[in-house]
């Protein structure tokens, strides 16, 4: 399949390089030129596809975009359009993902979603259909992904004022946040552990008050609600 991807970035990039290895034809385009292919894949930022869209020839047969959080409508008047979007960090060409097994969501018209089916295929991804406001399935992908990493980062900051070694302090809690993260699946509710589940308010309370007294203000804000919404899913 010859495919035009418009914005060479560490997205475009990356996937012109993975998409040849999956045996297709990838040519990569910057705005303002004419794309050609059977596909045009729009990898630009998410405030600049309408305009990118707006600029594709009439003629493209498959356009699809990348965006997590925008729909469809921002590609009319252009059909068959669609979105394919990899549930994964691209952070560049010295750094390629490796996409197996990867989820990729899909939207958009039926012939849209079946090209971009294949697509994720052929890249080795595990494709899955959105269906409802992609608003909440960005969100949800912030959460897993972005808040993940935030979160480390918090208990990275007590676990240093702690005493920890300050250069292998998120090296020493990785272990138990990721194997947290794999007992999850498939309802991650019951595979909760710690203080709140086992009801052991003092725990909870000495937590508390060992973030305020080491001034680490807003990571009791985070701590307590965390800790309440924890408690709505008991």
């Amino acid at each position: 399949m010859r495919i035009g991807i418009v914005g060479p970035g560490r997205l475009g990039r990356s996937l012109a390089v993975l998409l040849d290895r999956a045996q297709h034809q990838t040519t990569l385009f910057s705005r303002g030129e004419a794309p050609v292919g059977d596909v045009i894949l729009l990898t630009v930022p998410d405030d600049a596809i309408a305009t990118a869209a707006a600029a594709l020839p009439a003629t493209a047969s498959v356009v699809l975009h990348c965006s997590g959080s925008r729909d469809i409508d921002v590609l009319r008047p252009h059909q068959p359009a669609g979105s394919l979007h990899p549930l994964m960090t691209f952070p560049g060409l010295h750094a390629l993902p490796d996409l197996s097994g990867v989820p990729a969501a899909l939207a958009g018209d039926p012939q849209a979603v079946e090209v971009a089916r294949q697509l994720a295929v052929d890249l080795g991804m595990s494709p899955f259909e959105i269906t409802g406001d992609r608003r909440l399935y960005h969100a949800s992908a912030v959460i897993a992904g972005n808040f993940a990493t935030v979160l480390l980062q918090a208990a990275t900051t007590a676990l240093r004022q702690a005493g920890a070694p300050h250069d292998r302090a998120a090296e020493i809690l990785l272990p138990l946040a990721l194997q947290s993260l794999r007992n999850a699946p498939p309802e991650p509710s019951q595979a909760l552990t710690g203080p709140v589940v086992r009801g052991d308010a003092d725990v909870i309370a000495g937590h508390l008050k060992a973030l305020e007294e080491a001034g680490l203000t807003e990571l009791l804000t985070l701590y307590s609600a965390l800790t309440d919404h924890t408690r709505t899913l008991l």
